[in-house]
């Protein structure tokens, strides 16, 4: 029996748990908890409409260890899946610990009261769940999670020497809404207004956000413009691949959602330090994301493709200079049509399910903390093919021109 917990029940575990049971032979029993657990039942009865398995619920606060402990030992899973609020990562995995069961996650840990990430903190764990014999896997979503797995299977497969990376994530998709984010709007938000980084020479490089701009053609979307941002991605893979010169991460936006995050900006609406309102502490962006659509509904109403790849300029294993361009394309549509989620949930949500179910079968294995990029990327590039998201690769005439 492969006995499952996920805690987190936004569009991200609702894609995941979709596609777990779909695969009745590798999660054959699967507990979905959040702190609303209206959100839960909701995305079980969708999930027996759609396959007939049946979905257990529970209610967690996963900020209390206790409790989440306590539902671990009643649960008796082999592996706890999160996806709720990067804040929760350490709670979740002391948790683990405790009740001596394996760990997984698509983001890692990010403070509350700092618009700061890092994996510094999830590594700290690395003797505890090493001397525990558990495995904490970090980082299995697509970015991060698939574009640092297309960069270890691009090394495998193809180069002697990566020199380097461009991570280019395209969301092509139109909601249909004057503003809204397709992921927790707190957390978009923060990460998308934080200054960028990227790594050069040994060494990150700070630029104010938004402040690089470049114009790129994706294959079925179209010209966008992207900007250069900060990706926990590149932390890990820096540290992984240090021979590579250069790691860089672009996102792209449109001119109507970066005019709205300036004025919210400008009005004090992102802040994230509390402020007194009617004798109340509240904080700006919580309240803001209060007021925003739910990501997860914007399923029914989302058009269009997201297309999120990795570009890598090096030395070939036939000893000439290449690049290599790896990437998944994914319809909204398509993607609400099997899961009732759009692209943005599906893109992550399907990683987190390949990645639980290596983890499962034991494909994947070990004791300590892993990041993606330690583990042999060919089972889950299978996996890619097979769950809904293939990947294709393109040979470039010449490296990016920026």
């Amino acid at each position: 029996m492969s006995k499952v917990l996920v805690i987190g029940a936004g569009g991200v575990g609702s894609v995941a748990v979709h596609k777990m049971a779909m695969n009745p032979d590798i999660f054959s029993d699967i507990t979905l908890a959040s702190r609303t657990v209206s959100k839960c039942e909701a995305i079980a009865r969708s999930v027996k409409e759609r396959t007939g398995v049946t979905v257990k619920t529970a209610q967690i606060d996963a900020d209390d260890v206790a409790a989440t402990t306590a539902l671990i030992k009643q649960v008796q899973p082999r592996l706890v899946v999160n996806l709720a609020l990067p804040y929760q990562d350490l709670a979740i995995m002391d948790a683990c610990l405790a009740a001596g069961v394996n760990y997984m996650d698509t983001a890692n840990y990010e403070p509350r009261d700092e618009a700061h990430f890092e994996y510094s903190w999830q590594w700290a764990y690395q003797d505890k769940f090493k001397t525990a014999g558990l495995m904490a896997l970090l980082g299995s979503g697509f970015d991060p999670g698939v574009t640092s797995v297309f960069a270890t299977w691009l090394k495998k497969h193809h180069f002697e020497r990566i020199d380097t990376l461009d991570i280019l994530d395209c969301n092509g998709g139109d909601h249909g809404q004057h503003f809204a984010t397709n992921f927790n709007p707190e957390i978009n938000i923060r990460e998308v207004t934080a200054p960028a980084r990227h790594w050069e020479n040994g060494a990150w490089v700070t630029t104010p956000a938004l402040s690089h701009k470049q114009s790129f053609d994706f294959d079925q979307v179209g010209p966008k413009n992207m900007y250069l941002m900060y990706h926990e991605e590149l932390e890990s893979l820096a540290k992984f691949f240090p021979e590579i010169k250069r790691i860089r991460f672009w996102m792209t936006f449109g001119d109507a959602y970066l005019k709205h995050l300036e004025v919210l900006q400008n009005v004090g609406m992102t802040r994230i330090d509390p402020v007194i309102y009617n004798g109340v502490e509240i904080i700006p962006l919580q309240f803001l994301k209060a007021v925003l659509p739910e990501p997860a509904s914007l399923g029914p109403t989302t058009r269009g493709k997201t297309n999120i790849g990795d570009i890598a300029t090096g030395l070939g294993k036939d000893g000439k200079d290449k690049t290599l361009y790896v990437y998944n394309i994914c319809d909204h549509e398509d993607a609400y049509a099997e899961t009732g989620n759009q692209a943005v949930s599906y893109t992550t949500g399907v990683p987190a399910m390949i990645g639980a179910a290596l983890m499962l079968q034991g494909i994947w294995s070990g004791a300590g903390v892993f990041n993606i990029e330690q583990l042999d990327p060919d089972p889950f590039m299978d996996m890619l093919n097979k769950h809904g998201l293939p990947w294709q690769m393109v040979e470039l005439p010449e490296p990016l021109a920026f």
